[in-house]
C-alpha cells in the first residue's frame, strides 16, 4: 500500500479477503482494485473471481491482477469481456515504484497492461499446447485418455507411480490446468487431447 501512496493515488479501502472485497467495492467506486489472484481462504482463484464480478458489477473499475505465477486460464478469463482497463503482472516484474505507478496509470486510462510472460504464454497456448509436452508426457496423456489410472500407466510404460504423477503434473502445467476445485483437470487434458 505505501507504494500506491507513494505514487500519489489514494487508498479507499484494504481487505483481506476477496469476500469483504466485494461486499463494500460497489459503495466505494474506486478506479481501479489491485487484487492478489490467490486470496484467503483457500488461496485458490479468490483474487481473479473477484475481479471479474468487479467487472461487471462495476464496469467502470479498472483492475490490476498480481500473481506469483502466470496462470493462463485466469488471465484468458479476465481478458475475456475485450474491454480494456486490466492488467495481470507478476509479482516479481513489478520491482519499482515507477513500473507499479505507470501500469496503474495505464489502467485508470482504460489501456490494458500485460506481463510479457503472460503475453508470451498467451500467445503460446494459440499454437497446440500439446506441441510442449515431452515424448514422455504424450504417452502419459494418451494412456490417460485410454482410462487408465496412474498404477496402470506406470505398468504400461514401465516406469514408477510417482514418476507418472510427476508426468501428469508437467502436463496440467503445460497444458494451462490449474487447481481451481471446481475443475476436473484429468478429464480437460484428456480432452485436449482428444481435439488434436
Amino acid at each position: 500500500m505505501r507504494v500506491l501512496i507513494e505514487a500519489g493515488h489514494e487508498i479507499v479501502g484494504a481487505y483481506g479477503d476477496a469476500d469483504s472485497l466485494l461486499a463494500e467495492a460497489p459503495a466505494l467506486a474506486p478506479d481501479i482494485a489491485v487484487l492478489d489472484v490467490r486470496m484467503p481462504p483457500t488461496f485458490r482463484d479468490e483474487g481473479v473471481r473477484a475481479a471479474i464480478r468487479l467487472r461487471s458489477e462495476l464496469p467502470r473499475t479498472g483492475i490490476l491482477l498480481l500473481s506469483q505465477y502466470v496462470e493462463v486460464a485466469y488471465a484468458q478469463e479476465l481478458l475475456g469481456s475485450g474491454s480494456g482497463g486490466v492488467g495481470y503482472l507478476l509479482k516479481d516484474r513489478v520491482a519499482s515504484l515507477a513500473e507499479l505507478a505507470d501500469a496503474i496509470d495505464r489502467i485508470s486510462d482504460g489501456g490494458t497492461v500485460l506481463d510479457p510472460e503472460v503475453v508470451k504464454q498467451l500467445l503460446g497456448r494459440r499454437n497446440d499446447p500439446l506441441t510442449s509436452l515431452t515424448p514422455r508426457e504424450r504417452e502419459v496423456l494418451q494412456l490417460m485418455a485410454e482410462g487408465r489410472t496412474n498404477a496402470a500407466i506406470g505398468q504400461a510404460l514401465f516406469i514408477g507411480v510417482g514418476a507418472v504423477e510427476k508426468n501428469v503434473t508437467a502436463i496440467f502445467g503445460k497444458l494451462g490446468l490449474e487447481d481451481s476445485g471446481t475443475d476436473h483437470r484429468r478429464v480437460l487434458a484428456v480432452l485436449a487431447w482428444m481435439q488434436r
